[in-house]
């Protein structure tokens, strides 16, 4: 394999520049309270530009640079953006070559003793624009003031302690709730941020041991991939012995998984659960790795059943939150603002709080009714994966039963007649599959999160084709 190229980017050296791109947007128009899309690949372009925009006190949009030309344009007339950073990207947009701004371009003379300063951009109330994930729908314009985001990423930090000397290696896009936090956290902190092929993992887990990287971030099916390279090249893991911290986030992590990596490396995995709309909300820690650990500080959990009053402790219902991290509320189409109802924000995940007070989370709020009880699919999954491997269950309606049930394992060494088994071994009748499908692996979306409409649209396949073996789950 070719020498990676990777760098790491520290604060110092990059508020020096953001502040020379500061100077050069302003000289192409950009002012106070302008709506601005900013999108493109993990660079040090994107970070600086990141940070001008912040220093300029802008409102950001923030954009998957992967999204599809009738994706953005949607995004940026509901957003109702004037202007666009996009670097490499910037061709594709649907915006007049006028709105392009060009971080490179013009004078740059900044005040030789000014500083990036976040202050102004902290008290905005529309500092960022995110976009949910759209696993439900088409993806909603989250609103967050730079306060709620700012303060999320500060107690994050304190939580999980942070230190200057560490370098951070996100695996995962900067243009997301996750990587937008990890940025803003490298920043508070003051440490350095490794910038890698991050989409390439085998050159990004090269990058992490050249560079000496101490806290790595990605999604668990980044983790499934390290686990194949690990077991063909162990000399890769060997190379990252100076990695403190491994944490996960951005979808469930399936606890065969956490138990898989931390037989390989010796290492715990360290969960997170929030989202788009709070930020984060709770985290697991070193030594302390049950659920996805306890609520942040300031941060408060209820578990509500279907009835919407609490369940009783340990019982799993429907996760609500209270945060100074939440949302401001979503854009409508037409542009304005809905502003959150409530303090309190329903979620629509599914989880249960333990004797300890940790959070465990499931997956989302999708009861279905089968054979005369409500069943959670995302709840089923975890009591299968006791079982051994990864498991994601599809519901699909049927007139008789009320659904039907497909598990999709993820395992390479036993087939379905093997797996049939063990799920009629250890669930109940009314829980056990119609059929089971094994893979080397699931399909992923641009999220890294698990495809679920992919799974959704095999398990039709599966139960209308005559060759398939179907049954009454019994």
């Amino acid at each position: 394999m070719n020498a990676v190229t990777w760098d790491v980017l520290w604060p110092d050296a990059a508020g020096k520049e953001a502040l020379e791109v500061a100077a050069r947007l302003a000289g192409q128009g950009l002012r106070a309270g302008d709506r601005v899309l900013l999108t493109g690949e993990n660079s040090a372009a994107f970070v600086t530009s990141l940070l001008a925009l912040c220093h300029l006190d802008a409102s950001i949009v923030l954009a998957d640079p992967q999204l599809t030309t009738e994706q953005l344009e949607r995004m940026t007339r509901i957003a109702g953006v004037r202007w666009a950073v996009a670097g490499e990207t910037a061709a594709g947009l649907p915006l007049p070559p006028s709105a392009i701004l060009d971080p490179g371009a013009g004078q740059a003379l900044p005040d030789p003793s000014a500083k990036i300063s976040l202050d102004r951009w902290t008290q905005r109330r529309d500092a960022v624009v995110m976009w949910s994930s759209g696993t439900t729908g088409d993806p909603k314009g989250v609103v967050k003031s730079g306060r709620a985001v700012m303060e999320n990423s500060r107690v994050t930090a304190g939580v999980m302690g942070y230190r200057t000397d560490d370098v951070l290696a996100p695996i995962l896009p900067f243009s997301h709730q996750y990587g937008m936090s990890l940025l803003l956290i490298w920043w508070l902190t003051g440490c350095g941020l490794l910038l890698a092929p991050y989409r390439r993992l085998e050159q990004a887990l090269t990058a992490i041991g050249e560079s000496g990287a101490t806290v790595v971030d990605g999604s668990p099916p980044t983790y499934h991939g390290m686990l194949t390279l690990f077991s063909r090249n162990p000399a890769i893991l060997a190379a990252l012995s100076g990695v403190r911290m491994w944490c996960v986030g951005g979808a469930p992590l399936h606890r065969p998984l956490a138990t898989q990596f931390e037989a390989a490396t010796g290492n715990e995995l360290l969960d997170g659960y929030g989202m788009t709309e709070t930020g984060n909300i709770a985290l697991t820690v070193p030594g302390m790795t049950e659920g996805v650990g306890a609520p942040l500080p300031g941060v408060e959990v209820r578990v509500l059943g279907e009835d919407g009053e609490p369940v009783t402790p340990g019982s799993p219902g429907e996760i609500v939150v209270r945060t100074p991290g939440r949302m401001e509320g979503y854009l409508r189409v037409d542009g304005s603002l809905e502003p959150c109802a409530d303090t309190w924000l329903r979620t629509n995940d599914l989880g249960r709080v333990d004797d300890d007070g940790r959070l465990h989370v499931f997956g989302r709020m999708n009861a279905v009714h089968r054979m005369g009880h409500t069943l959670y699919p995302e709840y089923l999954e975890r009591r299968a994966e006791e079982c051994g491997a990864p498991v994601k269950v599809v519901a699909l309606d049927d007139d008789r039963s009320g659904s039907v049930l497909v598990f999709f394992v993820q395992d390479v060494d036993d087939d379905e007649r093997v797996w049939r088994a063990r799920f009629r071994a250890y669930l109940a009748a009314y829980e056990r599959p119609n059929a089971v499908v094994t893979l080397p692996k699931f399909p992923v979306n641009r999220n890294g999160k698990v495809d679920v409409a992919a799974l959704r649209e095999s398990a039709v396949q599966i139960l209308t084709s005559p060759r398939n073996r179907v049954d009454d789950g019994r």
